[in-house]
């Protein structure tokens, strides 16, 4: 809603628009999920596993499959009538409903999938979209870094691919994970003092420069792959990973526990990076001064802010952050690196900054949500269902894209965002 200036002694006239992307969304998505339901009908049992090598076990829950989904699919029709309903009277609507919306839809699409005693193994599969979310949330973190301080991050990519070469190089010589970590840290802080250099200090077109680099760390990881790494594989790709530590207690609770209490130290090192900049960005000076120079730096500058070298330090802190999503390929999900290995995760991250509103905790979300999506093709093939195998594949961009230009509304970037700033 929007108010226009109107001539003096009369009132101001107000503007109103219907937002109708959610409605829309919806209706597509309860439509299709119907005509799935209806066209590929169910039969018997959907079984969901609570409990998998926990201490306190939880019996599997029994639903009959054709009930269920319509029961759920009902439910979709009522909120997504509620999401018109809000658009016809002019109200916004609340994030609440396509969260419920999107969990009761995938709880429906399960018990469809899992039809005629098939097994969904719920702690097993929140745990695999964890794993394959890590490098999205440290990637998405950086994105929110760069891009609130008026930096376009194009070249998340190529951070975490140097981040996942050089963590494994440093720690196949040293035997140690630790200094894997540090090294992909420094890899990521490479590409991204290349990207500040000249994104701010010679004012060359931010998203040229960020994907010059990532073809350029494509490249040159490629090279070195195939003259280093692969002839001597024993000594220079065989990397020593971090082990799963069980917190005690933790680690038993049903569903949660095996899922965040049982672990590597780069996901509990994730923890505390997406509390300490969600707090950051908002409640420090760093924050302040980040968020200033992104979204007014003349202003910034005015008050002492300095502009260009705030934006450079935080883009080596982004590239770092990125650089630990790099390392979590090499030292925690396979011990050794192949060519282009990160397979785009850094372009979705980019999406999750977007799809989140370039705010920490929900481009986390977001990043969280693409990381499910895209461990549910696996679950789908273990399933056995009658989706053809190439859509399973794309399933994980078709939900990126749903996302942002379905639910994403009309979100604004930083003002600065993009915009090299020249003092005086």
């Amino acid at each position: 809603m929007t108010t226009t200036t109107a001539p003096a002694g009369a009132a101001p006239t107000i503007v109103r628009t219907r937002k109708l992307k959610v409605p829309i969304t919806l209706t597509v998505v309860t439509v299709l999920l119907g005509l799935l339901f209806v066209l590929s009908p169910v039969a018997g049992q959907s079984v969901f596993r609570i409990s998998d090598g926990i201490a306190f076990a939880i019996p599997d829950i029994h639903l009959p499959s054709a009930p269920t989904i319509w029961v759920v699919w009902a439910a979709l029709v009522v909120l997504t009538a509620w999401a018109w309903w809000d658009a016809v009277g002019y109200r916004r609507t609340g994030l609440w409903l396509p969260i419920v919306y999107a969990v009761l839809g995938m709880f429906a699409f399960l018990a469809w999938a899992a039809q005629d005693g098939g097994v969904v193994p719920v702690a097993g599969t929140l745990a695999g979209a964890l794993s394959l979310s890590v490098p999205l949330v440290y990637g998405a973190l950086a994105g929110v870094i760069g891009e609130r301080g008026g930096v376009v991050n194009i070249a998340i990519e190529g951070q975490l691919l140097l981040g996942a070469f050089t963590a494994v190089m440093l720690s196949s010589l040293t035997h140690n994970p630790f200094v894997g970590l540090v090294g992909a840290m420094i890899g990521g802080m490479l590409v991204a003092f290349v990207l500040a250099a000249f994104a701010i200090r010679y004012l060359v077109d931010q998203i040229i420069v960020g994907v010059v680099l990532n073809v350029l760390v494509s490249g040159l990881t490629g090279f070195l792959y195939g003259a280093l790494l692969a002839p001597n594989e024993a000594t220079l790709n065989n990397a020593v990973t971090f082990p799963n530590w069980k917190i005690p207690l933790l680690g038993d609770i049903p569903v949660i526990g095996p899922v965040l209490f049982h672990q590597t130290f780069i996901v509990y090192l994730m923890y505390v990076v997406v509390a300490v900049v969600a707090w950051g960005m908002y409640r420090t000076k760093w924050g302040l001064r980040l968020r200033a120079v992104g979204e007014h730096p003349q202003a910034a500058d005015t008050v002492g802010i300095k502009v260009n070298p705030t934006r450079f330090w935080n883009v080596l802190l982004a590239g770092a952050i990125a650089g630990i999503g790099g390392a979590y390929f090499t030292l925690v999900s396979v011990p050794q690196f192949t060519k282009d290995m990160t397979a785009g995760l850094g372009f979705i991250a980019l999406a999750a900054v977007i799809f989140g509103g370039w705010d920490p905790l929900r481009a986390t979300l977001a990043a969280l949500l693409f990381g499910f999506a895209t461990n549910l093709q696996n679950l789908l093939t273990v399933l056995k269902t009658p989706i053809p195998s190439e859509f399973m594949l794309m399933l994980p961009y078709v939900v990126t894209i749903l996302a942002v230009a379905g639910f994403a509304g009309q979100i604004k970037a930083p003002a600065a965002d993009g915009k090299p700033y020249i003092k005086g």
